[in-house]
């Protein structure tokens, strides 16, 4: 296994943590758990930024820009007009 299969398996499973604090921070019974997963989750969140910024900086993670009129044209669909 290659340093960049490594970062997808790490950031696959960062991207997994990140969903499961989202979904203990939806269902928690009281303000303190919802407060530790809120917390646990922004922290991941953050971790999983750092992963993406290591990838892309390798070349590992290519972000493609749109143009602005299919941007536009998703936001026409998407507002109801």
């Amino acid at each position: 296994m290659d340093d960049r299969n490594l970062m997808e398996n790490i950031l696959l499973l960062e991207k997994g943590v990140c969903d499961l604090y989202m979904h203990g921070a939806i269902e928690s019974s009281s303000g303190n758990v919802h407060q530790a997963f809120s917390t646990a989750l922004n922290d991941s969140l953050c971790m999983q930024d750092n992963i993406y910024g290591k990838m892309m900086q390798k070349g590992w993670y290519n972000v493609e820009q749109v143009p602005q009129n299919q941007i536009n044209t998703v936001r026409t669909k998407f507002s109801g007009q």
